[in-house]
């Protein structure tokens, strides 16, 4: 897993940087996304698909993103074998709070 990510997180595509080679046939082609599904529940949209090899159909990795409002922040989650563990917040404020100086 990349560690280098930071806070990227992809609800679609593939961050290839971690990609080496299908693991099956060693062949370092497209990844292509199959059985995509977005779920809305509870005020969270969850989408999950699978990485597959363009070669030999082998399944690379299970991708999940999560997005939610939390309070005053947008919440982003991704947890994948190929693009790595991600998370974001931001305000949905013009001004992010957290981001000013203090007063005093």
């Amino acid at each position: 897993i990349c560690k280098l990510c930071g806070n990227t997180c992809l609800d679609n595509g593939s961050y290839l940087m971690n990609f080496l080679g299908c693991a099956n046939c060693q062949q370092r082609d497209f990844v292509l996304i199959s059985n995509k599904t977005m779920v809305d529940e509870d005020e969270e949209e969850i989408v999950t698909y699978l990485h597959k090899c363009k070669n030999c159909d082998h399944v690379i990795a299970r991708h999940e993103y999560t997005f939610s409002v939390v309070d005053d922040y947008q919440e982003y989650t991704m947890l994948c074998m190929l693009c790595g563990k991600g998370e974001d917040s931001i305000s949905v404020m013009p001004d992010d709070p957290r981001q000013s100086a203090p007063l005093f």
